[in-house]
């Protein structure tokens, strides 16, 4: 047992300081490595472990071929320009269509989507508009792990218990919407009040021009429009939701090449790193379940709380957010799944759900907890912007507990009416 937690100890120093040459997925790997080195995963067990985490993969690879061909062909800059136009001027007005336009491109998209493509095109167009950057920068960081509990695809840490449980999407809205909804109105109004002084600026937008909607940026809209439906309707019925994105991931690549993209400039967009970072922190993972790690947890859950109590809720909620802060909500998912399942063949949904919430909440408190958060920093700091990691958790340190607090409160009255 010790040895599997020594290795994941290590796994997740190297992933967090990452030393050169290594990166996220380089460093999980070698933690996967002294997995199976140490034979706390055995070979055979590995078909088995890319079959189980596949669907996720896949998934995965879709969404980032969605992402760079809707970025190519203008979208994210197109959506950032009509922000700047309904806003008429005024900074404050600004920040809150940032933060609407940040929590449609999460729900649908991902929250790696807003982080890393929208936070460029907001933080360039602020630049130009003379408007001190933080705070709208800050709100794409920060909406993006927010609205990411709102839909199974908002983050792709959803769907490890959406697999796992064989959720649906008609049963995550009827537990989450409502902690989604308050998570959300109590980033929006803490963030106001942060940085109320910050946004009272008004600016000149008449020298931005729109973006150019050629027939690629029409066609990739129309394809975006389908693949959101064919999201809704497919995790209606739960089945499994990489065929969407696979199949709108073809027609767009597709509708681009046949256009004026280029094949390297789709390439681009893919980060094989993070595809082997999934993948090999789900080896250290299996070692630790192997070991009894996971088994011990799942124990002390079931024993420790009655089930769909608050204080249960509470727990596990907590747990997975501190823990998303200490091993990346990633492993953390992975942790909560296993232990969940090990504890109950049929685990409390309410206990399910309270993991998703703190996996997805929880990285508004340090710039450690999801990649997204820790790649939004090194693209500002590329383009001149120096954020702390410090800095970063003063903003999060004020607005976690408070919406952590109000979404557990919500799931809660959720399972109350519900009978659970």
């Amino acid at each position: 047992m010790w040895i599997a937690i020594l290795i994941s100890v290590i796994t997740i120093v190297l992933i967090m300081l990452r030393p050169k040459p290594l990166n996220e997925g380089t460093a999980a790997a070698m933690g996967a490595f002294l997995m199976l080195g140490s034979s706390q995963v055995l070979p055979q067990e590995l078909p088995a472990l890319l079959q189980d985490i596949a669907p996720i993969l896949l998934f995965f690879l879709g969404l980032m071929l969605i992402c760079v061909v809707a970025e190519k062909a203008g979208f994210f800059q197109w959506s950032a320009y009509q922000a700047v136009k309904l806003s008429k001027g005024r900074g404050w007005l600004l920040f809150f269509t940032i933060f609407a336009l940040g929590t449609g491109i999460t729900a649908f998209f991902f929250n790696d989507a807003t982080a890393l493509l929208l936070t460029p095109v907001v933080f360039t167009l602020v630049s130009e508009l003379k408007l001190n950057p933080l705070p709208y920068v800050f709100t794409c960081a920060f909406i993006a792990n927010t609205a990411s509990l709102l839909l199974p695809v908002s983050n792709p840490v959803n769907l490890l218990p959406f697999t796992a449980f064989h959720l649906t999407l008609g049963e995550y809205l009827h537990y989450l919407l409502l902690p989604s909804i308050a998570a959300i109105a109590v980033n929006i109004a803490v963030f106001y009040f942060l940085f109320r002084h910050k946004i009272s600026a008004r600016f000149e937008a008449s020298n931005l021009t729109c973006p150019p909607k050629d027939f690629l940026f029409k066609y990739t809209c129309t394809v975006l429009g389908v693949i959101a439906i064919a999201y809704l309707v497919v995790s209606f019925y739960g089945l499994p939701l990489f065929w969407v994105a696979l199949g709108g991931a073809l027609l767009l690549v597709g509708g681009g090449l046949a256009l004026h993209l280029r094949p390297h400039e789709i390439r681009s967009g893919i980060s094989w790193s993070i595809l082997l970072f999934i993948f090999s922190l789900s080896v250290v993972v299996k070692g630790l379940g192997n070991s009894g790690v996971i088994t011990a947890l799942g124990n002390t859950l079931s024993h420790s709380f009655p089930q769909g109590s608050l204080r249960a809720i509470a727990a596990v909620s907590l747990g997975s957010a501190l823990g998303s802060n200490f091993i990346n909500n990633w492993a953390m998912m992975m942790v909560s799944v296993s232990s969940l399942a090990s504890a109950n063949s049929h685990p409390d949904s309410s206990l399910i759900y309270g993991a998703i919430l703190g996996a997805d909440i929880g990285p508004n408190l340090t710039i450690v907890g999801s990649l997204s958060s820790m790649l939004w920093l090194a693209i500002l700091r590329q383009r001149g912007l120096n954020i702390s990691p410090w800095q970063y958790f003063k903003v999060g340190i004020v607005l976690t507990p408070v919406m952590l607090a109000a979404s557990i409160l919500s799931l809660y009255a959720v399972g109350q009416l519900s009978g659970q």
